[in-house]
Order: structure tokens, then sequence, then C-alpha cells
């Protein structure tokens, strides 16, 4: 599974770069990224919460009580999602232009110097729309196979996704290298790019069915949905679907006011940054929180889950302070690093093709992002001891005045920034939002549990500080001084001398500080990592 995950981001990445040298990361990006967007974040608030929260619980509760196996049920869980995923889809499909209108800045409607894209982002839409039918039915399939002990087959298939996606690119990218960026897209460019995209989406899911057959299901429509216990299941995750609803509610406004900035680039602002901007930097930024805080969570869920139902809260308490220690020990100097490599980092990632020197935006987005993926990991890992306690009322109000903090700063913040400035504005009130998110999480949480974040996290946060902040300056001297030797940063060769300069002399930095404080975290983390990752 870690394998899996791992390649599945890697190929991720390649798929992003290729893309940002396909189309560029300014308006045009713009017209497509926003459209192959929506129909994730629109299944994710149609039917997610419920999909991804409350089904295995029950599928695994049938499996074991139901004389079939759960086989009955679950073909009545995929036949009524399927059924809503279709109808959903088809009416989605049919009122794109007007969802768009709501979801995008209003200039892309009424400025007529945006024509083209406005014409290029609703033909996409309607390519794209179709996805959310096929993300429904990758995510119940997927659970199936999950409740029943088959884990991989759902980290994989991702993948053939990506894949699909990079030969789709390519063949963009030989076909049209030499158009020039800017207004629409011709009808071929459309379908080459909208229905690749959803092909791949597709594929994802059809690769699964022959390890559903592998694993003794065999699917098939089942319409008896009264009295089954369906209803049960969906008012179990009233609060999740009520918490992914905030969260989403969050992200449509961010793609109203990112799209705003990008639409400017029409009005003579070249780097005006935008939505594709921000969801780059928001793609680099989940890297290490992936790897760390989401493989350490994954280890921690069953144990404090059984603390918690023997009624050993305090022990619960003891545990995720643990975990948060190991994750701030990582994520912290990694957040420093950013500060200064983040430039560096978006200029080697992304600096290809249309979007070649056209990274600075990028770059200043991916520093302002540095708080929050500090904030995010940390409200992560707070939120799973809400979950041991069998609580998602509790996170569902903290999620509100995480949503309300984060839109009330995205309009600020945008409505004084410049074109150019408007993603890492968004960036940063990301940050600020999972900032208070935290806080709050952590003393909730301490209250129930008798202490989470207690004078040991303390200790660890400060040794952590002490160690982080010289090596990072270590690393900014040995930067500085390559640009006065004249390595330009507008490069990519330069810029990747930079990040692995930087980077070694950060780290070596970081390291020996920690050992010298004392600071056992650090083995203990890359222990904990690498034996994941050999079970995986």
């Amino acid at each position: 599974m870690a394998l899996g995950t791992l390649v599945s981001r890697l190929t991720g990445f390649l798929r992003a770069g290729l893309l940002a040298a396909a189309i560029g990361i300014s308006l045009q990006a713009e017209v497509f990224n926003v459209a192959n967007t929506i129909p994730n974040s629109l299944y994710i608030l149609v039917a997610g919460g419920v999909f991804n929260a409350v089904l295995v619980p029950q599928l695994v509760r049938a499996i074991k009580n139901d004389p079939d196996g759960g086989d009955a049920y679950a073909n009545r869980v995929v036949t009524l999602g399927a059924v809503v995923l279709a109808g959903v889809t088809a009416v989605l499909v049919l009122a794109a232009p007007a969802l768009l209108q709501v979801m995008v800045d209003g200039s892309f409607f009424t400025d007529p110097d945006l024509a083209e894209e406005r014409a290029s982002l609703i033909d996409f839409a309607r390519w794209c729309m179709p996805q959310i039918f096929f993300y429904g039915m990758f995510v119940l399939i997927g659970q199936v196979l999950n409740a029943r002990g088959r884990f991989g087959p759902m980290m994989w298939a991702p993948i053939v996704n990506n894949l699909i996606s990079i030969a789709v690119i390519t063949t963009y990218l030989v076909a049209y290298t030499d158009q020039p960026p800017g207004g629409g897209y011709t009808t071929t460019q459309e379908v080459l790019l909208g229905l690749g995209s959803t092909l791949g989406i597709v594929a994802q899911t059809v690769v699964l069915v022959p390890y559903l057959r592998a694993s003794g299901f065999v699917m098939r429509p089942r319409f008896d949905f009264r009295g089954t216990g369906l209803g049960h299941t969906l008012r179990l995750g009233m609060w999740t679907v009520g918490f992914v609803i905030v969260n989403q509610l969050a992200f449509y406004v961010m793609v109203h006011r990112a799209t705003a900035g990008a639409a400017q680039a029409a009005s003579g602002a070249p780097e005006a940054s935008g939505f594709t901007v921000y969801s780059n930097a928001f793609l680099l930024t989940q890297v290490p929180h992936s790897i760390v805080t989401v493989s350490l969570a994954t280890a921690t869920i069953p144990l404090i889950s059984r603390l918690a139902a023997d009624g050993r809260l305090r022990d619960v308490g003891l545990e995720l302070s643990g975990t948060l220690r190991l994750v701030l020990s990582v994520l912290l100097p990694f957040a420093v690093a950013l500060l200064i490599l983040g430039p560096a980092l978006a200029t080697v990632m992304f600096s290809w093709g249309q979007a070649a020197g056209n990274t600075g935006p990028l770059g200043t987005t991916l520093v302002a992002f540095a708080p929050g993926l500090l904030m995010f990991s940390v409200h992560y890992i707070v939120l799973r001891g809400f979950y041991a306690l069998e609580d998602t009322r509790t996170p569902f109000f903290i999620q509100c005045v995480i949503a309300a903090v984060n839109i009330t700063l995205a309009i600020g913040l945008t409505s004084v920034a410049s074109p150019r400035h408007v993603a890492p504005a968004l960036a940063l009130a990301y940050g600020a939002s999972y900032a208070v998110g935290a806080v709050v999480s952590l003393a909730l949480l301490s209250r129930r549990l008798g202490g989470v974040a207690g004078a040991e996290l303390g200790r660890l946060v400060v040794r952590v500080v002490l160690a982080a902040v010289p090596a990072a300056g270590a690393a900014w001297l040995a930067i500085s001084g390559l640009k006065a030797g004249g390595l330009d940063v507008a490069s990519k060769s330069d810029s990747l001398v930079v990040l692995a300069v930087g980077g070694l002399v950060g780290m070596g930095g970081y390291l020996a500080l920690a050992r010298l404080l004392r600071i056992s975290e650090i083995t203990r983390i890359v222990a904990l990592v690498t034996s994941r990752g050999r079970r995986g």
C-alpha cells in the first residue's frame, strides 16, 4: 500500500509538471484546471462523506453478521449509489453553465475579452462532469474491497489514471508545441484534454472490477432498499456529511476568489496568480503531510481506538501527544525550509514549456503555504482523537470555525492583494484558518482526555525550533553565497543547485543539532516510516 501511494504521488507530480508545460499556469490553464477539478469537489459534496466515513464499518458489520456474508447489503449499496450518482451527474452535465456562473468569478461571464475562455470553460466542464459518476463508483467498489481486506487495489488504481493523463498531455504537447499561450481552446484540444481526463477516471474505476471478482464478490443490481438498514447507514454519516459540506463551501469561495485573480491576466496582468498556482503549490505541500502525518495517523488509529473503547482516555491523550511530537519534529523544519527553498522548488518542478519563466507567483505561494502545512497536520492528528471517541459532532463544529476564518480572510486578503499575490493570499488564509482550528481542536480534546498538548510537547517544539532555525540560517547563507557567485534562481539548473546545496546544508545542520539537543523523535520517525514502507 505504501509503495502504491508513493508511485501514485510521483506519477501525479509528473502529470502536473507536464500539464504546466503544455498549458502553462495562468489564465489558459485556469480554464481547464477549474473545469477538471469541479467534478471531484462535487462528488465529495454529494456523496463523499457517507461513502468514505460510514460505509466500511457498515460493510464489515454486514460481512460478519449477515448469512450471505454481506453480499446482498453491498449490492444494495452499490446499486443505490450508482443510481444516485447517475442522476446527479446527468443533471450537472446539463446545468454546467449555471453551475460555473456560481463557482467562478463573474468576469468570465461578463468580460467580452474572456469570451473564448468562457466557451472553453463550459465545454471542458461538460466533458469532465461525467467524472462524478466514476469517482463515486471508484470509491464504492474500493470500499467493498477494503471491507474484504483487499486494500492494495484502491491504492494502485490512481496510477492508471495518472498514466493515461500523462499519455494524453504528452500527445497534446507534441501536437501543439508551437502554439502560443492565451485565449480559448480549439474543439480538438477540448476533446483531447477533456475526454482524456475523464477516460483516466473511467480506467481507474474499471481496473478494480477484476479484484472485486477475485475477492468472491459478484455485483448484481438490487433495488429492494426498504428495511435493509441503508437508512441507518445514511443517518450515521450526517455529521460527516455536514463536515464535508462546510469544507467544500470554503473550497468554492477559494475557487471564486482565485479565478478572479487569474482573470486579471486578460486586463494586462501577465503574472496574475489564481487557482492553478494555488492548487499546484498545495499539491507540493501535501507530500510531506501524506508521507509523515497520514502514515503516523494510520498507525495510531487502531491503538487509540482500542484505548478509547477500554475507557483509558488518559492513555489516548498520551499516545496522541507522542504522535504530535513525531509529526512536529519533521514537518516544522520542513516548513521552515520551504520558506527558503520554495521559489527554487517551484522553478525546478514547473518552469517548463508554456510555464517557463512564470513560476514566481508559484514560489511565493509555496512560501505562504508553509505555516498551513504545519497547522493542517496538527489538526489532522487531533481529529483522529475525536474519531477514536466516536465523536463526529465536535469536528463538524470545529470545521465550521475553520471555514468561517478561511472564507473571511480569503475575501479580505484577496480584496487588497495585487493580481500576482492572489494565490499567496489564499494560502495565508488557509494557514491562518487551520492555525485557529489546531488551537481549538487541541483545547477541546485536551479537556476531554485530561491533556494532549502538555509540557513535554511544548519542550519538543522549543527544541525543534532551536535546531531548525539555525539550520535554515546556514542554508540561507549558503544559498546567498551561490547567488553572489552568479547563480540565477530563474534558471532550472541553477535552482536545482540551490535545492541540493540548501537542502543538504539545512538537513545536515538540523540532524546535527537535533542530536545535540536530544530530539529522539527524529530517530523514531525514520524507523516508523521505513518499517511501514517495508510492510507495504
